[in-house]
């Protein structure tokens, strides 16, 4: 696999920004942000073309869980060539130092639900590539802590996890946990990272917390989505502000 380790590190300098969200709670204050939308809808999903802060940008509502992300993720690189995607949502925290409202920044993803043990892999490898975390691009990383940190909300950067199941506490949780030492957990991000490590395309995966993870999370989710997208559309929306200027 090659220029995954430069990567990381550097922006391609030409396309546009890809962001990606699973949900139109999500993506609606995004999409309102687009200067001169172009629209064309590809595989069920429309893709919006333009400017925000005069920084190019294609945006998209992918559909929730890792296929449709993966979906979207691989039809925007195809057909949009982006310099970067940046996964932008909802998520449940898996520490105590990440409460409702807070940010969560990926410095790298996994997928906790992938699972080929049994023919002697590691718990969480992705066959074909060796690996179990995804690095992201560190300045992209960056550049999203500094936005959250501008704008006043409790951040943290660390492991993102990403699987096909709403986490509810329990075993799986302290699974995840203990497995991966994840600080919060969703159903896209690591997806769109397989997706854009393959294709030499930098990524990065920006949450806001909207539940505990816990018995309590549907509840906590129930009331806080709102909120927790509307902070992860401001960070959003700080961090291309610093890349326009």
């Amino acid at each position: 696999m090659k220029g995954q380790t430069a990567m990381s590190n550097t922006m391609r300098q030409t396309g546009p920004v890809g962001i990606i969200g699973a949900m139109k709670p999500e993506m609606d204050a995004i999409k309102a942000q687009v200067e001169n939308p172009q629209v064309t809808t590809v595989s069920g999903i429309a893709f919006v073309e333009g400017r925000i802060h005069g920084v190019p940008v294609v945006v998209a509502t992918s559909g929730i869980g890792k296929v449709f992300a993966a979906i979207c993720a691989q039809t925007m690189i195809l057909r949009y060539a982006p310099r970067l995607i940046i996964n932008v949502g909802v998520a449940g925290s898996l520490t105590p130092d990440l409460n409702v409202g807070d940010i969560a920044v990926a410095d790298a993803v996994v997928q906790h639900d992938l699972d080929t043990t049994g023919i002697g892999d590691p718990l969480g490898m992705i066959s074909g590539l060796d690996l179990i975390e995804l690095p992201c691009c560190r300045e992209t990383a960056d550049g999203l802590a500094e936005s959250a940190a501008r704008q006043g909300y409790h951040h943290r950067c660390g492991v993102i996890a990403s699987g096909d199941v709403f986490i509810r506490g329990g075993e799986r949780k302290r699974f995840i946990v203990d497995q991966f030492h994840a600080i919060s957990c969703e159903m896209e991000g690591a997806s769109v990272g397989h997706v854009c490590f393959v294709n030499d395309t930098p990524f990065c995966v920006l949450r806001a917390i909207s539940d505990s993870g816990d018995e309590n999370a549907i509840s906590d989710y129930d009331m806080s989505l709102e909120m927790a997208a509307d902070r992860a559309t401001r960070v959003m929306d700080g961090y291309l502000k610093e890349l326009s200027e």
